[in-house]
């Protein structure tokens, strides 16, 4: 296995402002499973694997934002970034 090396960088241009419709659409999905019954400290079940949740992901970029995977589960594995359709309740 390769060690680990840390890696300094930076970005040489200010980053975009996030659009206010992305914003939103994160938004309304963080709304939307709290209205679906996922609130903080709820247990819930992703897959087999036992879980609570522990916060929402207002995420506006990047591969896992906030309109799609809208709940942070804690499970014995670390904090995963769901959608409402990968729980059940517990």
């Amino acid at each position: 296995m390769e060690p680990l090396r840390l890696m300094r960088g930076g970005r040489r241009a200010a980053a975009e402002p996030t659009p206010d419709r992305w914003r939103s659409s994160a938004l309304d999905a963080v709304h939307s499973a709290i209205h679906a019954g996922f609130a903080i400290g709820s247990p819930v079940h992703l897959g087999h694997v036992a879980g609570r949740i522990v916060g929402y992901n207002i995420g506006a970029f990047g591969r896992y934002t906030g309109s799609g995977f809208p709940l942070l589960v804690r499970t014995e594995f670390g904090v995963a970034k769901c959608s409402v359709n990968e729980v059940s309740p517990d």
